[in-house]
């Protein structure tokens, strides 16, 4: 992962040698080399995805000269968002993301939480299937990403009892995720309260441009409403369908994916089908979409 982009870019390549002094661990060794077991814990997960974001948003700005009108990031993404609109620096976020990182992964000890991703079932039946299943213990909407897909989140056997009732009531498609705690729900409530912490002596830069967060899905230009928006996203829903609608609303109509993978990109199309998407890691693309403009 950020392998290629090193190679042929000294500027992504500063950026994972920036990250590996701040961490003081190879962090490239382990996003170039694997092993995968490693890379895809949590507390390595968190650090390597914003790395690669922020390396290739750094190559974009210099090399292409590209910068963002609007910056909108899923989860974790919203940090890379603000490290683009300049709202923080990439080693205070790299930090930051560090400690939500091990603290999401101390929340839940290993197999007492779990994730599953529902297909076709509106928000209104999987609030109330998730309010049903729970029988005292959390599950809940974790991530709206639109196109049809939400996550869910909480307790094992709660996922579980959902899991059913969603096949039950007519779910296209119900898939268990291979993640490592149940992120986005009350159980990260310890998570959160850590980043408060951390967050506590981070300054906030003036944006250079808005952030639509996931917690409001709504654009935020106000560094002073950055840290409390950080801390409700460890434990509220990721709100990405309507992140990309209000994009449209907005204006958008060119959206670039600045990480690895097109995920995101499928996901815009289905939500926003006027917004083109462009895979920033797809240079050659990148470099026809500067040329035409």
């Amino acid at each position: 992962m950020g392998r290629d982009l090193c190679a042929r870019f000294a500027v992504a390549q500063d950026v994972f040698t920036e990250a590996d002094d701040i961490l003081r661990f190879p962090l490239s060794t382990l996003c170039f080399e694997g092993p995968l077991e490693e890379l895809t814990l949590t507390v390595n997960t968190q650090p390597a995805l914003l790395t690669v974001s922020c390396a290739l948003a750094r190559l974009l700005a210099t090399e292409f000269h590209l910068s963002p009108s609007w910056a909108a990031g899923h989860s974790l993404g919203e940090f890379s968002a603000l490290v683009a609109a300049g709202a923080l620096p990439f080693a205070e976020a790299l930090r930051l993301v560090r400690e939500r990182g091990r603290a999401m992964q101390a929340a839940v000890a290993p197999g007492v939480g779990s994730m599953a991703a529902v297909v076709g079932l509106d928000l209104a039946s999987i609030t109330a299937i998730c309010q049903q299943a729970a029988d005292g213990q959390v599950v809940s909407p974790a991530n709206l990403n639109g196109g049809g897909q939400i996550v869910i989140a909480g307790h094992r056997e709660a996922v579980e009892r959902a899991v059913a009732l969603a096949r039950n009531n007519g779910a296209k498609r119900v898939v268990p995720l291979a993640v490592s705690a149940p992120f986005h729900c009350a159980l990260m409530a310890p998570a959160a309260e850590h980043l408060r912490k951390a967050l506590e002596p981070v300054t906030v830069a003036p944006m250079r441009c808005p952030v639509i967060t996931n917690v409001e899905a709504r654009a935020c230009t106000d560094a002073g409403r950055v840290k409390e928006l950080l801390v409700r996203q460890v434990v509220s829903p990721v709100r990405w369908q309507e992140c990309i609608e209000e994009l449209a609303r907005l204006g958008c109509r060119l959206a670039i994916e600045v990480g690895p993978g097109r995920v995101l990109s499928g996901l815009t199309r289905r939500i926003a089908p006027d917004i083109r998407c462009v895979a920033g890691e797809d240079l050659d693309a990148v470099q026809k979409l500067v040329a035409s403009a």
